[in-house]
């Protein structure tokens, strides 16, 4: 059975960026593995899980807040991809599409925060 934030579709996004995130960040240095590899794919994770975890709570009020807690950890990420893409770890073709699908995101999750 589906639980009700896996119809939505900023959850869906976030985890599907998240699958994104892995794939790309495979190709980091190793000495990053612990650093910054691990740091990108925590806060893309957090996404998507303060979604559900804020669906699943009890109050509006509530999941609100985790809808919060998911743009912080947004904006966590988008800078990790900025120093990321300073350090020259990947394209400048999946730097753009990657804060396009985080932009994206991010909208999404003001939205709903805006219609709760």
């Amino acid at each position: 059975m589906q639980s009700n934030y896996e119809k939505l579709i900023v959850w869906q996004k976030a985890v599907d960026l998240s699958v994104y995130i892995y794939k790309i960040t495979a190709n980091f240095p190793k000495e990053e593995l612990y650093g910054l590899v691990s740091q990108i794919r925590r806060s893309s994770v957090s996404i998507s899980s303060n979604i559900a975890e804020g669906a699943e709570r009890n109050s509006k009020g509530e999941f609100k807040q985790f809808l919060g807690i998911a743009k912080g950890s947004a904006g966590e990420l988008k800078t990790q991809l900025i120093i990321s893409h300073k350090l020259a770890y990947f394209s400048k073709e999946i730097f753009d599409d990657l804060i396009f699908k985080l932009q994206e995101i991010l909208m999404m999750l003001s939205k709903l925060i805006y219609t709760l």
